[in-house]
């Protein structure tokens, strides 16, 4: 987990230097890491623990800010929560938008900075303190503007790798905000026009990536490295519910499909076991939001927006089962990680958990309620206790480096 925290050492071709991009963690700071943060934050911990020097480029409102082997170092002691952020400076005092701990995040990656520069002095900066050769590697879907790979490009002429995690945007437009549509294809677009390698999570995203990338032209060389799983130690001093209960893992949006859950639930009526719903409010969904506030107050339907890792592995393990009605995903790591605890899955059959769970989950389509309230019914019988140990062993760290690193 978390890279493993040991020097993978596996590279074919050692670059001189790598930049990783953390535009994404700089502006998560403070919230519940997502998928895409934890990987970020991976790559992170395993480029540091490498034997080969690297930096970190981030953009701000007010530039771009450079760090090297050290302050990247420290800032992931703060994104980890191992070391407090530092009180926000003055600039950062200027961006009323932003959480306190946003701005104490900008503010500590500009006193750590080995450079900072304005937007058009980003070559510049570059070629001044970065070996000429360097690969550079974003794989949080942020900061991939022409500017930034095309100066990345002129400055440093190594590999740029870019990671794809979905392409749901493109494929889904109708569960995506106004006008996110448009900026995701010009992301892919820039994508095929200047990465070297493009790191997919799944065979899936690469079958799907690279039919939007060939209707416009060459597509870059592909690789797929399946994630890894950071499920911590479930917290032995959280109390489980009594059983039987059930839990949904992801933020409530469209495309997660809760309005299905709270029609399956509506129909077990009274007899329905707890259902836990775990993820922070999205966006689009008012209807569902509706429904949850209306809920009465002893209702079964249980609502956590913002539980913690340890929390939320204990509430998984104890359960019935993980209930997973997604219309899509890119890799999907709730059920792997109720796999990994040998917890019963109940999903929709996406082509992707097939992909990475075989025939471990119970697959039944969002169009068969019948199938999930019978299936669920049977689950509910079952004791959590009596499950033993499971067979599954998900993707490490290592597992997934061997294959990227080799590749920038």
């Amino acid at each position: 987990m978390h890279g493993d925290g040991t020097k993978l050492d596996i590279t074919l071709n050692k670059p001189p230097a790598r930049v990783i991009d953390i535009t994404r963690l700089i502006r998560r700071a403070g919230r519940v890491l997502t998928g895409v943060d934890r990987v970020e934050m991976a790559y992170v911990r395993a480029l540091i623990a490498e034997d080969c020097p690297v930096f970190a480029l981030a953009r701000t409102p007010f530039g771009y800010v450079l760090l090297d082997q050290s302050g990247l170092i420290e800032m992931e002691q703060r994104f980890s929560g191992k070391t407090p952020f530092s009180r926000p400076d003055l600039l950062s005092v200027m961006q009323r938008k932003l959480s306190v701990i946003e701005r104490s995040a900008q503010s500590d990656l500009r006193r750590l900075s080995m450079a900072r520069c304005l937007p058009n002095r980003l070559i510049s900066m570059l070629k001044q303190h970065v070996p000429n050769g360097t690969s550079y590697v974003n794989v949080g879907h942020s900061n991939l503007t022409s500017r930034v790979l095309q100066s990345v490009k002129t400055a440093l002429g190594g590999p740029i790798a870019v990671m794809i995690h979905d392409v749901i945007p493109l494929d889904f437009p109708q569960f995506q905000r106004a006008g996110t549509v448009d900026v995701f294809r010009e992301k892919l677009r820039r994508t095929q026009a200047f990465a070297d390698v493009v790191i997919y999570n799944s065979a899936d995203t690469q079958v799907r990536s690279e039919g939007h990338m060939r209707a416009w032209g060459a597509v870059p060389r592909g690789i797929v490295a399946h994630l890894a799983t950071d499920l911590p130690q479930p917290n032995p001093e959280f109390v489980c519910p009594h059983a039987p209960y059930f839990v949904c893992i992801g933020t409530i949006e469209p495309r997660k499909n809760h309005a299905f859950l709270l029609d399956i639930w509506q129909e077990l009526g009274v007899d329905a076991p707890h259902l836990h719903i775990c993820g922070g409010r999205g966006w689009n969904n008012k209807n569902v939001f509706d429904r949850l506030d209306a809920l009465p107050a002893d209702t079964k339907i249980i609502e956590h927006n913002n539980m913690n890792d340890a929390d939320m592995a204990a509430l998984l393990n104890g359960s019935n089962g993980l209930l997973f009605p997604s219309f899509a995903e890119g890799f999907g790591l709730p059920p792997i990680e109720a796999a990994c605890l040998n917890v019963p899955i109940v999903c929709n059959p996406l082509e992707v958990l097939r992909e990475t769970l075989g025939d471990i989950p119970v697959y039944a389509g969002v169009s068969d309620s019948y199938l999930w309230i019978n299936t669920i019914k049977e689950l509910a019988q079952a004791s959590p206790e009596a499950r033993g140990s499971g067979t599954y062993k998900s993707t490490t760290w290592g597992d997934h480096f061997k294959v990227a690193l080799r590749m920038f």
